[in-house]
């Protein structure tokens, strides 16, 4: 990942440093091959030999029909320098570009073993990476690696989770297709929540239950050990802003409104859907559905009005702002959706709130 000074602490305190599966990397990425034949593809957040998005589309150069592969790495990195033995100091970040892949150990077939041998005898370029003023070496926002994402079709990688909103801001403004990794929260962002409502970003293919398993360089923070490995599970979903909608499936909705069922908000114009399956199949007003809705969302079947949550929300679309004259717990009862129970307003969690579209 990335190696702004800021960023290292913030990684350290978050423990936002996790290395993704190759296996979780081939089962989304199988779905945008199309979108990668002829292109230069920018892993900017990697280390050639520590990053499993660089050794996918190394490996898969010829294969996916790769016009170039770019990975830039950064300059904390633990094995910077010293598999590949390029630079003597071994907190050099550096860039590597790949431009072809040939059977260069002779072994018969093309592999990452190609690319290893290739960066090692310098038929790849391959050069230090130096940061600026503002960013340490390697970081994606500093400006020579903003030069090599200029020369980029595609961008994809897993940038850190404390850094994600401006990840993504930079890739908007280069106007840059991407598939990136983020934490499932993100799209609560409210940087990051009116792209998802304006259909400008999509959520991956990936399905979001259980979460994903990454690997931990962090002794003091892992769920599990697999053959010696530290793994941690994280809340992480795909993000993409290629219009991969034509893959959706509408949601077949089955059950009946009954207001009994389905209670409408206290502050809201809106009535509250608990479970995305439970969608009701004759109501056409504003509901409010879990964030997991996005999982499942088909434009073509549904609209998105807002959210229901305070910062991302927008606050045109409450009826009611509660005061300390009406309740002692009115900050947290501004926070969302309210349902009223028992003659008592509770808090709900953020919800989505949708509209179907009419046949």
């Amino acid at each position: 990942m990335a190696g702004n000074r800021n960023l290292n602490t913030a990684a350290k305190a978050k423990k936002d440093k996790f290395y993704t599966q190759l296996e979780d990397i081939e089962n989304e990425l199988r779905w945008y091959r199309e979108f990668f034949i002829g292109k230069t593809i920018l892993c900017n957040c990697d280390d050639p030999f520590e990053s499993n998005f660089f050794k996918y589309f190394a490996a898969k150069f010829n294969d996916l029909e790769l016009k170039k592969l770019i990975t830039t790495s950064y300059a904390d990195s633990p094995i910077a320098g010293l598999e590949i033995n390029l630079f003597p100091d071994n907190k050099t970040a550096y860039m590597t570009e790949v431009t072809e892949l040939r059977d260069w150990t002779g072994d018969g077939r093309e592999s990452i073993y190609d690319v290893e041998y290739a960066i090692k005898h310098g038929i790849y370029k391959t050069q230090p990476l130096i940061g600026d003023m503002n960013y340490c070496a390697g970081d994606f926002r500093s400006k020579e690696c903003i030069e090599l994402l200029k020369q980029a079709d595609v961008v994809v990688t897993n940038p850190p989770f404390s850094v994600f909103r401006e990840f993504v801001a930079l890739m908007i403004k280069h106007n840059k297709k991407f598939i990136i990794l983020g934490n499932k929260n993100a799209l609560t962002y409210k940087e990051i929540f009116p792209l998802i409502m304006q259909n400008k970003i999509w959520t991956g293919f990936t399905p979001w239950a259980g979460g994903m398993w990454f690997i931990s360089d962090h002794e003091d923070y892992y769920d599990e050990i697999r053959d010696g490995v530290l793994m941690k599970n994280v809340a992480s979903i795909w993000f993409t802003n290629f219009d991969i909608s034509k893959f959706r499936e509408e949601i077949a909705l089955y059950k009946k409104y009954s207001p009994e069922e389905y209670p409408r908000y206290d502050n809201y114009d809106a009535i509250e859907v608990s479970k995305t399956a439970e969608i009701p199949c004759d109501y056409f007003g504003v509901m409010g559905v879990p964030i997991t809705f996005l999982d499942k969302y088909d434009p073509r079947q549904f609209e998105i009005i807002g959210m229901a949550k305070r910062g991302a929300g927008d606050p045109a679309l409450k009826t009611k702002v509660y005061t300390s004259n009406d309740y002692p717990n009115y900050s947290d009862l501004n926070a969302g959706p309210v349902l009223i129970k028992d003659g008592q307003p509770k808090n709900t969690y953020p919800r989505i709130l949708i509209r179907r579209r009419k046949q």
